[in-house]
């Protein structure tokens, strides 16, 4: 069977029975499926029937948020590649919005339209006579081609030779339903967030608080300040894309809901002011938040919002150094060594050696790595060790910095007194340009020699250990830019350990530098020696090895 882009997976079962069946459902879908996989829901859907079965509203119930719960964990632990979404047009309390008068009204009059059309639907409706297998297949594509605006040339699939060695384990269980209790919905409801790569743990939140709004749903995204704490917060995507990330998944889930977004400066934002919400939804990790916001709010002279509590999601996946939970900064953890970025296509630079250019802020570990690289195979360049060959005596560097800058700069030797010039162009950014205009070509012409001889010798891998890789302008020298980053707080301590200084030193520093933000603008691969050093090494290891595959590829075509 051939791989779809984008799936709708009808399931028929009732909605208390399900749990048991995603795993094989999910692992069939993804077989099937690459990229997005919608979910419908239709307990109960009688694809068997001799007349064609139309949609239905479903009330939100109980049972219906444990399943949201359960499928998303499920599907981050069986089919982690697949970007799932469970669809909630059909779903509506008849006594919340003025729309779902009758359960039994139609909720499709116009099919809806989804972020990616669909081209194949898959059902786990339980064909029990395969002679039947023609008008069921016709059936479903007729009912989904009802509800959802799809491909052209829609196929369908039924998920049912793993579901009927299920069903036969099944067999004699008498199923529970005491959980189909109503959930109390409400007009307008909130939540806040930093919503970083939409994962399982955010789309149960979504999911959910969409199911118990049926009017408004108000979303709090936090931005810059809010920002500055997280974990690798460099690689946090922008809050432009987290928007139009958050818009698309919801209008695919409940387009008929009013959604606000706003960014979050601090952890409140309109939700201690806006006198309309009725509902905030947390998880047990958030509570403390909610009633945070509650008091404010009260202070404010508004009613409190309910506070509904959903579960955290377990990451199976989860590695010692990372969080239990299902979150963005564990995602954000296993990015370090990938390719975020395509290299840019450079057919100036031969093929072989591949240069890597590895640069990062003082004290990020950045030659740290670049040793770990070298004792893999690769020929680190250390221009720190060549910028000091430019001071030599007698060298055309040396001779042009007297020139430059004066013969009162040396040592009685004759060399150069590096801290008397420093303190020259320390602070006045026409002196330095004026000292790095000579200092940075001829590194650059060093870097080349190097590169040279590298190839001469046949060697696969160089790394060029540049603290102003970007600085200088380097770029067009390397097919790839790799960046270390470290948080600032910590910089500072191992730049005061390191050379002995004070904290505003530390911090002068620091502030002279490219941010670790503006560096990863740049970056094709980012790591980070936050973590213990074994850390450091599988992420170098990882890199090194994914380095590997992109080398072959490109020597392949």
């Amino acid at each position: 069977m051939s791989m779809f882009s984008t799936g709708i997976l009808v399931l028929t079962t009732p909605l208390h029975a399900l749990p048991p069946r995603l795993a094989p459902v999910l692992s069939s879908a993804a077989q099937l499926v690459d990229r997005t996989l919608y979910v419908h829901l239709h307990p109960g859907l009688n694809l068997g029937s001799t007349s064609q079965p139309r949609p239905v509203y479903i009330p939100p119930v109980l049972d219906l948020s444990n399943l949201i719960t359960c499928l998303y964990s499920k599907a981050t632990d069986i089919c982690g590649h697949l970007d799932v979404r469970i669809l909630l047009s059909n779903v509506c309390s008849h006594t919340g919005a003025s729309s779902c008068t009758s359960l039994s009204s139609d909720p499709f009059l116009t099919p809806q339209s989804l972020s990616h059309s669909p081209d194949v639907v898959l059902t786990d409706f339980l064909l029990l006579d395969p002679s039947q297998s023609v008008q069921v297949t016709q059936r479903l594509e007729k009912y989904t081609g009802q509800c959802y605006v799809c491909g052209p040339a829609l196929h369908s699939v039924l998920l049912h030779s793993q579901l009927q060695k299920l069903q036969k384990n099944e067999n004699g269980v008498t199923q529970c339903e005491e959980s189909a209790k109503p959930l109390q919905t409400y007009n307008d409801v909130v939540v806040g967030g930093t919503f970083d790569r939409l994962h399982g743990a955010h789309k149960t939140l979504l999911n959910i608080s969409c199911m118990l709004a049926n009017r408004r749903f108000s979303i709090g995204v936090c931005d810059q300040a809010m920002l500055k704490k997280k974990v690798l917060s460099e690689l946090i995507q922008p809050y432009s894309l987290r928007v139009q990330k958050l818009q698309e998944f919801l209008h695919d889930v409940k387009p008929s809901l009013q959604i606000e977004i706003t960014p979050l400066e601090d952890p409140f934002g309109p939700s201690t002011t806006d006198p309309l919400l009725e509902c905030i939804v947390v998880s047990e990790e958030t509570r403390r938040g909610g009633n945070a916001v509650n008091q404010k709010r009260i202070e404010n002279g508004l009613s409190a919002l309910e506070l509904h509590e959903i579960q955290l999601l377990k990451d199976v996946h989860h590695t010692e150094t990372e969080e239990e939970k299902i979150s963005s900064s564990s995602l954000r953890s296993r990015l370090l060594g990938t390719l975020l970025v395509p290299p840019e296509k450079k057919p100036d630079l031969p093929l072989r050696p591949y240069i890597i250019g590895l640069t990062g802020g003082s004290g990020s570990g950045k030659t740290s790595i670049a040793r770990r690289l070298e004792a893999l195979g690769a020929t680190r360049i250390d221009c720190d060790q060549l910028g000091h060959k430019i001071y030599e005596v007698d060298t055309p560097g040396y001779h042009k910095v007297l020139e430059e800058f004066g013969q009162d700069i040396l040592n009685e030797d004759k060399s150069i007194n590096r801290r008397a010039l420093g303190r020259k162009v320390f602070g006045n950014q026409e002196r330095l340009k004026a000292l790095t205009d000579i200092v940075w070509p001829a590194i650059a012409l060093l870097v080349k020699d190097m590169v040279s001889q590298a190839r001469a010798e046949g060697k696969g891998v160089c790394v060029i250990d540049a603290a102003v890789l970007l600085e200088a302008g380097w770029t067009d020298m390397v097919h790839e830019v790799w960046v270390t980053i470290i948080p600032g707080e910590e910089a500072v301590q191992r730049i005061m350990r390191r050379d002995k200084i004070s904290t505003q030193e530390a911090e002068r520093r620091l502030q002279s530098q490219w941010s670790n933000t503006k560096q990863v603008e740049h970056a094709n691969v980012v790591l980070s020696t936050l973590w213990e050093p074994e850390f450091t090494q599988k992420q170098v290891l990882k890199a090194w090895n994914l380095l590997q595959e992109r080398v072959q590829q490109r020597e392949n075509q």
